[in-house]
């Protein structure tokens, strides 16, 4: 049985080229290429099918790529409801050098019509029977109906929303028990204030919880009037890129399993930083992440 519906609304193929050294105007030798499926909910559903979790994705897929990226999807063995669109799957490019360091290029989601937006509602409808979380990951493709992300929410089942711009506000007046910005959307979102007093707002608008990543300062969780911070694990360098994504799966996880807000914050921040330690978005280290576990605690801040 699916627990889990994961709505990628701009799912791309993600491109990964790995070179010694990155160096603006010249030209580079790839020493490895990666090509694979992505977008923010295609990364949320391979960490929950790795963690064992039943889950499905519905993504609006078009175009050689599309099809591409949802027979990628099935052979890796993970559940795809592919809503055709006419549109071309975009997509994305990481560059990532000997030292780490690791440079995105992201090409945007092309528009789709109002009737392909109809149809990843209904998709998304008939998926939730019987599921017991929503995740809507990602950003928005231009021109896609302000009300899409209130209009899922109001389906009943618990949202948890992975989103920027003027998507994570409305998302937030719509109620979901769970918002996840990083620190830059959340700044960028509601400028002018810091962390807690903007998940704050978050909260005053409507969202259940807001926990908000933090990149090397870890990570901050409201909830219930209650603000708690987790710790950076120090000295984990790698790919950056799917941990937000591996954070956002161990929250769902967590919120759907009860497991205690404290307790669910620290499992996001280990596996957010395990997945550091994958070359590409979507993998986690689960060696990793059981090291790091242990080591990690949730401190009430107020």
């Amino acid at each position: 049985m699916t627990r889990v519906v994961c709505l990628t609304p701009n799912p791309a193929i993600d491109v990964t080229y790995r070179v010694p050294t990155l160096t603006p105007g010249g030209a580079h030798r790839v020493a490895d290429v990666l090509e694979r499926p992505g977008g923010k909910g295609v990364n949320v559903a391979r960490v929950l099918h790795a963690l064992g979790v039943p889950c499905v994705i519905v993504a609006p897929l078009g175009g050689p790529a599309g099809t591409w990226l949802a027979d990628a999807l099935t052979d890796a063995g993970l559940a795809v409801r592919a809503v055709p669109v006419a549109a071309p799957t975009r997509r994305t490019f990481t560059v990532v050098d000997e030292g780490g360091t690791a440079t995105a290029f992201n090409e945007p989601g092309r528009p789709l019509t109002g009737a392909e937006w109809a149809a990843v509602v209904d998709a998304v409808n008939e998926e939730l029977a019987g599921a017991e979380a929503l995740v809507v990951s990602g950003s928005l493709p231009a021109g896609a109906p302000e009300d899409l992300l209130p209009r899922l929410i109001a389906a009943g089942v618990p949202a948890v929303v992975d989103t920027s711009g003027p998507a994570l506000l409305a998302a937030a007046g719509a109620g979901p028990v769970l918002l996840k910005p990083n620190a830059d959307e959340l700044s960028a979102a509601l400028p002018g204030l810091s962390h807690t007093d903007a998940a704050r707002r978050l909260l005053a608008l409507g969202a259940e919880r807001v926990v908000v990543s933090l990149g090397a300062d870890g990570l901050l969780g409201l909830a219930g009037g209650e603000a708690w911070r987790v710790a950076a694990i120090p000295g984990v360098t790698g790919n950056p890129t799917g941990a937000g994504d591996a954070t956002v799966a161990a929250l769902v996880r967590g919120l759907i399993d009860g497991t205690s807000w404290p307790d669910v914050l620290a499992d996001a921040a280990a596996l957010g930083a395990a997945a550091v330690l994958e070359a590409a978005a979507g993998d986690v280290d689960l060696a990793a992440y059981t090291r790091f576990l242990p080591t990690l605690h949730a401190e009430r801040l107020e």
